[in-house]
């Protein structure tokens, strides 16, 4: 793990997600030492990125010989998961709103510090459509989209090297248009389809959930959101894996990391989206769907590195559960291919001994206490816990 030593936290924006949170909700503390890259005040209908940046660790425009960068890489989070080699053939889509004209290049940047196989257009391992799933016309430039972007393809080959990546961009940030891409996604053969961002409920969910979000045999994840205690959709849809954050530190235990509950991790409980049948049996403290499910590495003082010159200067340190979900969606890639009928995110409750469960840390003050306080089984801010290689994940 490479070092970070100051303590940061993250931007608030607790009520700005297009519908109010919980009233028992503690607002988070606003910390400068990272911001989010993408503007969180979002109306109804709309969603906004969880990527938060590191504004305290700054990198060389180029790296040294030898030189690695800040943040967790790709042998981090291998050896903290247990994740082994796999993969080969599957396709894992990342949905974003707006172009990242850099996308491709800083990718191979990427790829070739941490001494990963070439990903290129050229040899058929990446590609980005437009949310009609066409090369062009792409979407206008937006650099603090351009961050979440390379946050997002960076952890999928961090993840999962041998995966191939499809970008797929939205035309902007609205439910509708990045809903529209995740169907193309999924038109377009991808098993596996993260989706790093999210706002407040509506009670438009049931639509959304028919219209976007609900593919049998395909496992979508979700981003839970970077406000602490508090529901975010798509993440609470009914066919979506709710994927929220941790804090991953190297140790001296047999493992060789810990993990507690990030403080900036969303949880709560969906004021519309039913119970799922795999939660009926789970102590979650809500009448309807809660999130998390799962998680993994969110919290920016442990963030992860990344490569982005569209909006960035090269290399970076980034957190937030716009970390965690395309990790949770190439972990599933590991796995291998869902059921043709399954949905996915029942696939962890059926194989709790493939976790690593997170009992300590919290995001805020709520009413049943497993929904903002890490413990043993369940618990909102990570869900079940974290993986411990991909066996939780497979059908």
């Amino acid at each position: 793990m490479r070092g970070l030593s100051v303590l940061v936290g993250f931007a608030s924006f607790a009520l700005a997600l297009g519908g109010s949170l919980p009233a028992q909700a503690a607002p988070a503390p606003v910390r400068p030492a990272a911001a989010h890259v993408c503007n969180q005040d979002v109306r109804p209908g709309q969603a906004t990125c969880f990527a938060l940046k590191r504004t305290d660790v700054k990198e060389p425009a180029v790296l040294a010989p030898g030189a690695a960068p800040s943040g967790l890489g790709p042998s981090d989070l291998k050896s903290a998961y247990k994740l082994g080699d796999g993969g080969s053939g599957q396709t894992v889509a990342i949905v974003d709103a707006n172009d990242d004209p850099n996308a491709e290049s800083d990718l191979a940047v990427y790829r070739q510090q941490f001494g990963l196989p070439e990903c290129s257009t050229a040899n058929g391992c990446f590609s980005k459509v437009n949310q009609s799933g066409q090369a062009s016309p792409l979407p206008d430039p937006d650099s603090g989209w351009a961050g979440e972007i390379s946050l997002d393809v960076d952890m999928v080959s961090a993840t999962c090297p041998a995966c191939k990546i499809l970008l797929v961009e939205a035309d902007s940030a609205t439910i509708d248009n990045l809903g529209t891409a995740v169907n193309t996604a999924v038109s377009l053969g991808a098993k596996y389809v993260s989706n790093s961002y999210g706002g407040g409920e509506d009670g438009s969910e049931a639509t959304y959930d028919s219209q976007y979000y609900s593919h049998p045999g395909v496992a979508v994840t979700a981003s839970t959101g970077d406000s602490g205690y508090g529901a975010s959709y798509p993440a609470t849809g009914a066919g979506v894996t709710a994927v929220g954050g941790t804090s991953l530190t190297a140790d001296g235990s047999s493992r060789g990391w810990s993990e507690t509950a990030w403080s900036g991790a969303g949880s709560g409980c969906s004021s519309s989206v039913a119970k799922p049948s795999f939660q009926s049996n789970v102590d979650t403290g809500c009448d309807k769907r809660a999130e998390a499910d799962v998680s993994a590495v969110a919290d920016p003082n442990t963030g992860v590195a990344v490569y982005q010159t569209y909006g960035g200067s090269g290399w970076a340190v980034y957190g937030g559960t716009s970390a965690s979900s395309p990790i949770i969606a190439s972990v599933y890639a590991l796995a291998g291919a869902p059921g043709a009928s399954d949905s996915p995110n029942s696939y962890p409750y059926a194989h709790t001994d493939g976790l690593f469960d997170v009992t300590s840390g919290s995001n805020g003050s709520c009413e049943a206490s497993q929904l903002c306080n890490a413990g043993p089984g369940w618990d909102g801010p990570t869900g079940l816990g974290t993986p411990n290689g991909s066996s939780a994940f497979a059908a």
